[in-house]
């Protein structure tokens, strides 16, 4: 089955609630949620409806992040080394259980772990991955992993490959080396403001109907209208 949604809602739940089936939370990548308010969440929504959720930057991403100061979050200057890259560091780990935690309120399949052009594919970094995944508790989940920057796609391949992660592409640039289901995203061609042509939806519908299962999420300022286009083209 293929699931389509965006990443965030980009319009009233209630709205989206009666066009999609599916979305992915971004609020758990700036801060997570207390357990209460993503109840709330669960509960407000269709039975039928599912979620999948972004990690917290803690894990991913350096204090020297920009989005680190958008989340309000303060670091003292002491443990800026502790935080980001998938180090292995009590802060990481902690970071980790408090966004399984949310993960499992909403009854999420699939977490989203999106590195930053920043996280380089050194040694070391790809390293804190494999000490990171393979420490924590995966329980059931799919683990989604959308590198950013300098990585190889080869490179990608071989991490994906021995860590047991989903290779998260937009497939209108780069076809996905490994995992299932597939997971893709879509940030709009050059930038935010994007909005997908007819055949580029065309084509992405081409792309996913030998999937036996995949995620379809976009993340462009057009995510609700185009999403639902690309539904349309589905059916």
């Amino acid at each position: 089955m293929i699931e389509v949604g965006c990443c965030g809602y980009p319009v009233a739940r209630r709205k989206y609630f009666s066009k999609f089936r599916m979305v992915e939370i971004q609020t758990t990548f700036y801060n997570p949620p207390r357990p209460e308010v993503a109840e709330r969440w669960r509960v407000e929504a269709p039975k039928s409806f599912g979620f999948t959720l972004k990690a917290w930057q803690l894990i991913t991403h350096s204090p020297k992040s920009p989005t680190y100061t958008k989340a309000k979050l303060d670091i003292p200057n002491e443990k800026l080394g502790s935080y980001g890259f998938f180090r292995p560091t009590p802060e990481v780990f902690n970071a980790w259980e408090k966004t399984e935690e949310i993960a499992r309120v909403l009854g999420c399949k699939i977490v989203v772990f999106q590195s930053p052009a920043s996280f380089l594919p050194t040694k070391q970094n790809i390293e804190n991955m494999r000490t990171f995944f393979e420490r924590i508790d995966r329980k059931d989940y799919v683990f989604v992993w959308e590198s950013r920057g300098k990585w190889r796609r080869e490179k990608v391949q071989e991490v994906c490959s021995d860590l047991n992660l989903v290779d998260c592409v937009d497939p209108l640039k780069r076809s996905p080396t490994v995992g299932e289901p597939a997971y893709f995203r879509l940030h709009g061609k050059g930038g935010y403001r994007y909005r997908y042509s007819h055949s580029e939806l065309q084509e992405l519908a081409t792309l996913v109907n030998d999937l036996k299962d995949g995620y379809v999420m976009f993340n462009n300022a057009y995510m609700f209208e185009d999403g639902l286009r690309f539904l349309q083209l589905l059916k």
